[in-house]
C-alpha cells in the first residue's frame, strides 16, 4: 500500500508565486530573501527589499507601496513570515502604522533550493555503485551485534547513515537507468560513436550486477536472521537518540516517532526481501541491469553489422561494367569475372535451382540462368500483398496446448520424484537423464546464491545443498556425454505438519 494520504490531495499555495500574474516581481523578491538567508540575514524590512530589487535593475518604476503589497501577498501564500518591527517606532503614530519585517518560511527556503538545483540539471544523472550495499551490510552487522546495548545517540547516527545509504543507492540507480533509457541515450546508441565506449559501459553494468549478487544475498540473509526483539530494541534507542536533539518544529511524542521508524524499517526490509505479492527491488534491479547489458551488446552488434553491410559499391560496379562492355569475347569476360569476383563476398540464396543437366563437367556458364526478384531496401512504396483468408487454427492451438500441459506435468513429476529422495549425494548416481541434470543444476544455483545455501521450494519443501570437501568430485554419464562436478549433497525435508 503506497504511503499516500489526504494531505497529498491539497493544493500548495507556497508554489503560487512561481506562476502568478506578477511572477517576475515575486520571484525577484524571494531571490532577495534567499540570498540574505544564506548570509544569515533572516529578517528584512520592506525598505531593504525595495532597495535590493531596484539595485538589480531588472524591474523599472517599482514603488515602495507595490513592494509592501507584494510582501503581504507572499505572506498570505505562506512564503514569508511577518513580525511587527517595534524597534523602529519613535512615536505612537509610527507604532500605529504597524511597520513589519519579513522572514522566509522553511517551505520557501526549500523551494528556492529546488529552483537553484534545477538550474544545474542537465540530465537524469545517477550512478551504479555497489558501495552503499557494503556499508548497509556493515551497519546491519552492528545492529545485530550491538543493537540492544548501543547508546541512543550512536544508534540514531547509525540509523541516519543506514537510511542515507539506502536512499542514495535507490535514487542513483533509478536515475541512471532512466538516463540510459532516455531518448537521448537511444539516439546515441544508433550512432557509430556508441562503439567507442560500449565496452566500458558493459563492464560498468556487469560490475554493479556482481555487487548486487554478492552483497544483496548477504543483506537478505542478515535481515532474515535478525530477531524481532533486537530490531525493536534498536528502534527504541534510535527514537530516544532523536528526541535528545532539540527540535522546535517537531512536536511528535515518542510513540509517534517510533511508529514512523517502524514504517521506515518495514519499507527497508521489503526493498531487500520483497513481499508475498511482489518480488524484492534487488531482484528487479538485477534484472534491469542484465537487460541493459543485453541491450548494449545487441545494439553494438547491430551497428557493426550495419557498418559491414552498409557500404555501397554502386560506383565501383558501374565502372567495372564499362570494362565488361569493352571486351570483344565472352571468354575474356569470363576471365575478367574470375579475377574480379573470385574473392568477392558472395550472397547465398536459399533453395536448390533446377539444373538442365547432371553432368559434373558442365560449366556454370552453360547452365540456364535463374531469375529471382529482389525487394528493394528503400522505404518507398511496397507491393500490395495478396489477400488471404483467416484460417482456423483451433486444432493446432489445442495440440500445442496439450503438448505444453504434458511437458509441465512431466516437469512436476520429475521434481516430485527428486523431492521424495530426502538426503542424497551426486556420487549416488552413475547415469542420469538430461532433465535430471537441468533440475539439479537449477537447485544448486538457487542454493549457492543464498548465504545458508538453502531455499524454499514451491511444494513446501526446504532444500539445502552441502558443499563437498575440496577435491571430492564425481563423474556422471548423460545421453549427450559425461560431466564431472563437485560431489554436492542435498538435504530435502518438508516444513510444518
Amino acid at each position: 500500500m503506497p504511503n499516500i494520504g489526504p494531505e497529498h490531495l491539497k493544493p500548495l499555495s507556497e508554489f503560487k508565486y512561481l506562476n502568478a500574474e506578477n511572477v517576475s516581481r515575486y520571484r525577484l523578491i524571494m531571490r532577495v530573501f534567499y540570498e540574505n538567508h544564506m548570509k544569515l540575514r533572516y529578517w528584512l524590512r520592506p525598505l531593504d527589499v525595495h532597495g535590493a530589487v531596484l539595485e538589480t535593475g531588472l524591474i523599472q518604476d517599482y514603488t515602495l507601496e507595490q513592494c509592501e503589497q507584494d510582501l503581504q501577498v507572499l505572506h498570505e501564500w505562506g512564503n514569508l513570515e511577518c513580525q511587527q518591527d517595534k524597534a523602529k517606532s519613535t512615536s505612537i503614530e509610527e507604532f500605529k502604522k504597524r511597520r513589519f519585517r519579513y522572514q522566509m518560511t522553511a517551505a520557501a527556503v526549500e523551494i528556492e533550493r529546488l529552483l537553484e538545483s534545477l538550474k544545474r540539471v542537465q540530465g537524469y544523472g545517477g550512478e551504479l555503485d555497489a558501495g552503499p550495499l557494503e556499508t548497509i551490510l556493515q551497519r546491519l552487522r552492528d545492529v545485530r551485534d550491538r543493537g540492544t546495548q548501543m547508546p541512543p545517540a550512536e544508534a540514531f547516527a547509525l540509523w541516519k547513515e543506514l537510511q542515507d545509504r539506502f536512499r542514495k543507492l535507490h535514487e542513483n540507480a533509478v536515475d541512471y537507468y532512466a538516463q540510459i533509457s532516455s531518448t537521448k541515450a537511444e539516439a546515441l546508441m544508433q550512432t557509430a560513436a556508441f562503439l567507442t565506449f560500449k565496452e566500458d559501459l558493459r563492464r560498468y553494468l556487469q560490475r554493479f550486477a556482481l555487487g548486487l549478487q554478492q552483497f544483496g544475498a548477504h543483506i537478505e540473509g542478515m535481515l532474515r536472521a535478525l530477531p524481532a526483539e533486537t530490531v525493536e530494541a534498536f528502534l527504541e534507542r534510535v527514537t530516544r537518540g532523536e528526541m535528545e536533539i532539540p527540535n522546535l518544529e517537531d512536536a511528535r511524542d515518542f510513540d509517534e516517532r517510533i511508529a514512523a521508524h517502524r514504517e521506515e524499517w518495514a519499507s527497508f526490509v521489503a526493498w531487500f526481501l520483497g513481499s508475498d505479492s511482489d518480488e524484492s527491488e534487488v531482484v528487479k534491479l538485477e534484472r534491469a541491469t542484465k537487460e541493459a547489458i543485453g541491450r548494449v551488446v545487441r545494439q553494438a552488434l547491430a551497428l557493426q553489422e550495419q557498418a559491414r553491410a552498409g557500404v555501397s559499391r554502386r560506383r565501383d560496379l558501374a565502372y567495372l561494367a564499362q570494362w565488361f562492355m569493352r571486351l570483344d569475347s565472352i571468354e575474356d569476360a569470363h576471365r575478367l569475372g574470375a579475377v574480379v569476383f573470385g574473392l568477392y563476398v558472395p550472397r547465398h540464396f536459399q533453395g536448390e535451382p533446377p539444373r538442365s543437366t547432371d553432368s559434373a563437367d558442365c560449366s556454370m556458364w552453360e547452365e540456364t540462368p535463374l531469375f529471382r526478384a529482389l525487394s528493394p531496401k528503400t522505404r518507398g512504396p511496397r507491393q500490395r500483398l495478396a489477400i488471404s483468408p483467416v484460417r482456423d487454427r483451433a486444432v493446432q492451438k489445442a495440440r500445442a496446448m496439450e503438448a505444453w500441459r504434458a511437458s509441465q506435468a512431466s516437469a512436476r513429476d520429475l521434481e516430485r520424484r527428486w523431492l521424495r529422495e530426502g538426503t542424497f549425494a551426486i556420487s549416488d548416481y552413475e547415469q542420469l537423464e538430461l532433465e535430471d541434470r537441468q533440475l539439479l543444476l537449477q537447485w544448486i544455483s538457487r542454493a549457492l546464491a543464498r548465504p545458508n545455501h538453502r531455499f524454499r521450494h514451491a511444494e513446501g519443501f526446504q532444500i539445502r545443498v552441502e558443499l563437498p570437501p575440496k577435491g571430492d568430485r564425481h563423474r556422471i554419464s548423460f545421453p549427450d556425454g559425461e560431466m564431472e562436478m563437485p560431489n554436492f549433497r542435498f538435504h530435502i525435508w518438508r516444513e510444518g505438519p
